[in-house]
């Protein structure tokens, strides 16, 4: 899937690939993972950093949702797959997100509103470290919590893009304060995310912190901000998918 991240990205010129590589293995066990592999579980799925939309496509087409058109048509004028997903053009996708801060408010809505109408869903957010300094973030989260809206599940990318302007210091005593058990894995270790989605089975206010690098996978890429909104050139991309792990 990163070599298709990479190929789409060359295409347009467009795309933040190492926010995308930094999530890829969170979105793909929410999708595909084991903890839900005979679909019991059913769920919404909001990717609050909607920049880190290549990651999404890639999966979405790994779980049958598109084909692989995206990846030619991926940031192209008037194409359904924009830099950041559009709800009403991508089977999948049930939020339009992009503006930072604002996927988490929409995913609690969605986990209310799954408690008033019973149907038994889950809503699961992934949110950036860097977003998490909106406020909207921890009103949501406070708001949850005093309702104890455990139909919401949030994940974490702490990748720690942001700590050159804002370091958010101890998150989980942050989030354990607004009273979320919290489950610390490696978020790049896909059996690591699968075991602590399965304990999100539970009826009880969880978050997920993943703790993550930018740009995994791709040493050249890396925790390199050089890299954040660049996108390789075409005849780049075989070198690179040489070099991804």
């Amino acid at each position: 899937m990163r070599g298709d991240i990479l190929e789409a990205s060359a295409v347009s010129q467009e795309g933040h690939i190492p926010s995308a590589f930094s999530v890829l293995e969170m979105i793909y066990s929410i999708y595909c993972g084991n903890w839900n592999i005979d679909n019991k579980v059913k769920f919404d799925f909001v990717l609050s950093k909607g920049h880190a939309s290549l990651a999404l496509y890639a999966v979405l087409e790994e779980a049958k949702f598109i084909g692989g058109e995206w990846k030619v048509n991926f940031a192209n004028f008037d194409s359904d797959y924009g830099g950041h997903p559009d709800s009403n053009k991508i089977p999948g996708v049930c939020a339009s997100t992009g503006s930072l801060g604002h996927g988490l408010p929409f995913a609690l809505g969605k986990a209310m509103a799954s408690r008033v109408s019973k149907d038994g869903k889950k809503v699961y957010c992934l949110i950036g470290d860097g977003e998490m300094n909106e406020g909207t973030i921890w009103e949501s989260l406070l708001l949850a919590s005093h309702h104890n809206v455990h139909e919401l599940v949030v994940l974490v990318d702490l990748n720690h893009s942001s700590d050159r302007a804002l370091a958010l210091g101890d998150v989980k005593a942050k989030f354990e304060a607004f009273g979320y058990q919290c489950v610390e894995v490696d978020g790049n270790d896909l059996r690591q995310i699968d075991e602590a989605l399965e304990m999100s089975k539970s009826n009880t206010l969880t978050a997920i912190l993943g703790y993550t690098i930018k740009g995994f996978g791709l040493k050249a890429m890396e925790n390199n901000p050089a890299w954040h909104h660049l996108s390789p050139k075409s005849d780049q991309v075989n070198e690179l998918k040489i070099d991804l792990i």
